[in-house]
């Protein structure tokens, strides 16, 4: 099956895409030697510079991949600023080197060698792995050791803010500085989408007026940011602007951006100046119409999970544990991703659901329970994107345990992807070798036939299809 059969799940649709050429092979203009309206857009498959189709898109892969890099490093520099470390700052270095070669990597006239295109992939994937660990430990660091905890899910009450992101150093500074003006009685804090993992955390967890979470993944907020009385904050990405949809102008003169994120009418937090929202917060109407007997669980840690060890171990070679499922990614409106919810409930009772970013609100209102036998949650919630590092460290610590590699661990990886966060944890994973992983709800566009041919000889990678012919062995176990 090519491609084009991935993208549009319709045979019929896609030859006739196909014979309509309404695909290019590539495209590129990055250079004055480029083709009238961009190499590739006739057709070529091979550009002026003499750069393939195939190259072409590798190339936009890496670029693809150091965004979100690049988002994770921002965020980890944050936290670095507050406590400097030497070994920190000589990996966030590192980071960067990478950085600044894989862009230059991808100029006009550097490289056209496959392998070495590859090789420099892997290692955007290394600075991913490098990055999130980075950034993870300083969140530890900082906030402390997240814990299991039990939120109240659209239920809220009084003044409120409503905040979305994954800027969890900006959540504490909000909170403080409510705190400093005595107004923590008076003012409720809620999490949306990615915050929903604050709750884990000690440090965030000892304000009273850190109340619990609205919502689902970023997608839903311009319904649930319109039904909110009080003000609302999106810290990093994922922000849905007025020209995507009309409900934006129901809340835009109630609504604060932070730092890189920013919309038309839309106010700024300048220099962690919060008095304005705050102010803003105490002059509009308490909030009402959130009274959900709703609650989700959330907090496990890998440092946390890491301390079940023995436990697992245990339960692994009695048998109470036959699997694990990696069910994870970022999410995006459509049904396609009901697959994700549809894999999770038939997941067998004695395999453990291992899940992090906004993609767990697929399925994460579902009460897992434990497996029969122990006390081990059949449902673990790792935290943000960039904590997906987690299910590698507890992945390779059993391994250790068990005297395997990683490959040949019963757990399957079935992601959902939406942008480029999700490229370089993909990236991530494949640099450390992790084989057998699913993605979806689409193949990327910016994979021809011959890149995913090469990944899913080298690493085995799929396209999600179909639950049981994707998964049906295991499910069966």
């Amino acid at each position: 099956m090519g491609l084009l059969d991935f993208l549009t799940g319709n045979d019929k649709a896609a030859k006739e895409c196909s014979q309509k050429d309404c695909h290019p092979k590539m495209f590129c203009y990055q250079c004055e030697m480029s083709m009238p309206e961009g190499c590739g857009a006739h057709g070529q498959e091979i550009g002026t510079c003499g750069k393939t189709a195939t190259k072409s898109r590798l190339q936009d892969i890496m670029v693809f991949g150091l965004k979100g890099l690049a988002a994770y490093r921002e965020h980890a520099r944050e936290l670095l600023d507050m406590n400097p470390n030497s070994e920190d700052l000589k990996t966030l270095i590192e980071v960067d080197d990478t950085m600044s070669e894989t862009l230059y990597f991808t100029l006009t006239n550097v490289n056209f060698n496959f392998d070495e295109h590859i090789a420099q992939l892997m290692k955007v994937g290394q600075a991913g792995v490098k990055v999130m660990d980075l950034l993870s430990s300083n969140h530890t660091k900082a906030l402390g050791v997240p814990t299991p905890v039990t939120v109240t899910q659209n239920k809220a009450e009084g003044k409120g803010i409503l905040i979305s992101g994954h800027n969890l150093d900006m959540l504490e500074k909000l909170l403080k500085r409510i705190e400093e003006r005595g107004l923590a009685d008076k003012i409720n804090v809620y999490t949306h989408s990615e915050m929903l993992p604050a709750h884990g955390y000690p440090a965030l967890r000892k304000f009273k007026n850190l109340k619990g979470n609205i919502g689902k993944a970023w997608f839903d907020q311009t319904d649930v940011f319109s039904k909110w009385n009080g003000t609302c904050v999106v810290n990093t990405n994922c922000i849905v602007p007025p020209e995507k949809s009309k409900k934006v102008a129901n809340y835009v003169d109630r609504l604060y951006t932070y730092k890189i994120v920013g919309i038309e009418g839309a106010k700024k937090i300048e220099n962690d100046n919060f008095d304005p929202l705050i102010d803003q917060t105490l002059s509009l109407p308490d909030v009402t119409g959130f009274d959900s007997d709703e609650t989700l669980v959330t907090g496990h840690h890998y440092e946390t999970i890491l301390t079940l060890a023995p436990q697992i171990l245990e339960a692994i070679n009695s048998g109470k544990i036959k699997r694990f499922w990696v069910i994870a990614g970022c999410d995006a409106p459509g049904h396609g991703r009901d697959y994700f919810r549809e894999l999770a409930e038939k997941v067998p009772a004695d395999h453990v659901i291992i899940t992090s970013s906004c993609g767990k609100f697929r399925f994460n209102d579902i009460d897992f329970g434990t497996v029969p036998g122990t006390d081990i949650p059949r449902y673990l919630d790792l935290g943000q994107c960039n904590d997906s590092n987690g299910a590698v460290h507890i992945a390779l610590a059993v391994a250790d345990a068990l005297g395997v590699g990683v490959n040949d661990l019963p757990v399957s990886i079935a992601l959902m992807w939406m942008e480029q966060k999700a490229v370089i944890i993909l990236l991530a994973l494949l640099s450390l070798g992790i084989n057998d992983i699913y993605i979806g709800a689409k193949a990327p566009q910016f994979v021809n036939d011959d890149i995913y041919n090469f990944l899913h000889e080298q690493f085995n990678l799929n396209v999600i299809s179909d639950i049981e012919k994707d998964f049906g062995k295991e499910l069966a176990e």
